[in-house]
């Protein structure tokens, strides 16, 4: 029986210090060297997941963006890649400064490779600043503070992401889904829960939508999935077998067929080795 194994990242896949340890990465590696299929569905880009998966070597495409897009390792570019829309790129635009949130706006360059990144506020908070900080140097991103998306790009815009107060991100959350069709997610940060995260995607995306596209196109029979906060519920409603760490949100947990050890003791990694073992040889 085919199996197609996908885990968040943050809080799930990596461990205490955001890494992929070594024990993981190795076990990844030799599964999918054997024909596990194992991937990862993370809201992160890839300029981050990238560099954290070198050592894990896997052959199906990541889920990135929050399922925006896939992104091919061995071509080194975004494959069925999902776009907001130059419309309600601009009504986004306009609803967050009403609220006085700027987003980070993630446009896919042309070429499909690389990200821009636009921010249009004067400043940054503090949760701005410190993920800006995190990730100005990384490849496959450039930022560029305190610019408007140019009119140009405004149709291949596939993330509007924002972190702030809850309040007003919160506000923000619920008049886009009441003004548009796109897909929103808010939910606190796993890092500081006074910080609140809001993604904005295309009509019709999620990280469940991707798994379902990945999984016909590998030929998987089952999909099991792990996760740790509210984001990662829609995957689960789509999974034969939903996983939640040890270190889950109490939803999360509840939500979940299972519940294994916490992040930082390689539990995704030894449950993939064990479950693989256990149905690969199934017809």
């Amino acid at each position: 029986m085919k199996t197609l194994y996908v885990s968040d990242l943050d809080g799930t896949l990596l461990g205490s210090d955001s890494r992929v340890s070594q024990r993981s990465a190795e076990l990844i590696t030799e599964l999918s060297a054997r024909g596990a299929l194992i991937t990862v569905a993370t809201a992160r880009t890839p300029a981050t997941v990238v560099p954290l998966m070198a050592h894990a070597a896997t052959g199906v495409d990541y889920i990135v963006m929050t399922g925006a897009a896939g992104w091919n390792r061995t071509r080194g570019e975004f494959v069925d890649s999902c776009f907001i829309g130059a419309d309600d790129s601009r009504l986004l635009l306009d609803m967050g400064a009403m609220h006085g949130v700027h987003p980070f706006v993630y446009i896919q360059s042309p070429e499909g490779r690389t990200l821009d990144v636009y921010h249009s506020g004067k400043t940054l908070n503090r949760a701005e600043e410190s993920f800006w900080l995190e990730r100005r140097h990384v490849a496959l991103k450039r930022f560029h503070l305190g610019t408007p998306v140019p009119e140009r790009s405004t149709g291949r815009a596939m993330l509007f992401f924002a972190m702030g107060e809850r309040g007003p991100v919160e506000a923000l959350a619920q008049m886009v889904r009441d003004s548009t069709e796109c897909s929103v997610s808010c939910y606190p940060d796993i890092f500081n829960s006074d910080i609140y995260n809001l993604e904005v995607l295309a009509p019709g995306v999620s990280k469940a939508s991707a798994i379902r596209r990945v999984a016909k196109a590998e030929g998987a029979e089952r999909i099991v999935v792990f996760g740790d906060n509210l984001n990662d519920l829609p995957m689960f409603a789509v999974a034969d077998i939903a996983v939640a760490v040890g270190n889950a949100m109490p939803q999360v947990k509840a939500a979940a067929h299972e519940v294994i050890d916490a992040n930082y003791t390689d539990a995704v990694a030894r449950y993939i080795a064990a479950d693989f073992a256990a149905t690969a040889g199934r017809g």
